[in-house]
């Protein structure tokens, strides 16, 4: 019960989310929430039922992975503009801006409770530390720096005056077109190593697969390269013939 009371929480959260991004008029606010929020809760869920060394040392990556995403988002979006993302739903949706963005973080809010399954169960498996646990640290600490790693490229070739409306095309942004995205999912894989030996321990995959429908399907390659198309057009179509779109490949490779 007290599991399902943590994921509830993730309801109101959201709905504070709602409420900051309505008086601040920047919705990349809720970005911030959403990650601190599930961070929090995965931390909570894995100690709540796991008082044993795997769920310390699983609440330690989750809290690890939360704070560096989540303030990431914070130094981004304090004092700038609006995300592009978000900037155009306000304009596509108009008059119904607030009403369509309240149910969009109501869907974000069960998206994050669902992601809660792989942590509690890379929590909970009941065999001894091992070689597997050294992989799934290895998985997520490639992750979390990988990440760092991507955005601090894409920060500085942004911070140069002559970049402004160029095409990131430097460090690992030359072999995949969204490397935090695969950084980002790749996270995901370690709670279904870390899981291995636990009662239906195949859930855990719900975490990647999700985040892959999520990321390349849904709310992150497609609206953010439909804007990128709009702001660049031509130059980003070039880009996009020339590098993967997700998966890194050093080759080059198709979209």
């Amino acid at each position: 019960m007290l599991t399902l009371a943590i994921a509830l929480a993730l309801f109101p959260a959201m709905g504070f989310a709602w409420w900051l991004q309505r008086r601040l008029n920047n919705a990349g606010w809720v970005d911030t929430i959403w990650t601190f929020a599930l961070g929090l809760a995965g931390v909570a869920v894995a100690l709540v039922n796991a008082a044993t060394p795997r769920g310390a040392l699983v609440a330690g990556l989750v809290a690890a992975w939360a704070l560096r995403l989540g303030l990431y988002i914070v130094s981004r979006t304090a004092g700038a503009a609006e995300d592009a993302r978000y900037a155009h739903f306000r304009t596509l949706w108009g008059a119904a801006y607030q009403s369509r963005m309240f149910g969009f973080l109501m869907i974000q809010a069960a998206a994050a409770a669902l992601l809660l399954i792989p942590m509690l169960l890379a929590a909970t498996s009941p065999r001894p530390l091992g070689w597997a646990d050294a992989l799934a640290v290895l998985i997520m600490a490639t992750a979390v720096i990988g990440e760092g790693i991507a955005d601090r490229q894409l920060a500085r070739f942004r911070a140069l005056p002559g970049n402004h409306g160029k095409v990131c095309n430097t460090g690992l942004w030359s072999v995949s077109r969204h490397p935090n995205y695969f950084f980002e999912w790749l996270h995901w894989l370690a709670y279904p190593v870390f899981a291995l030996g636990a009662d239906h321990a195949w859930a855990a995959l719900l975490g990647p697969a999700f985040m892959y429908w999520l990321l390349v399907h849904v709310s992150g390659i497609p609206p953010l390269e439909a804007q990128m198309l709009r702001s660049r057009g031509e130059l980003y179509r070039a880009y996009q013939r020339r590098v993967s779109a997700f998966f890194p490949l050093p080759n080059g490779g198709t979209p």
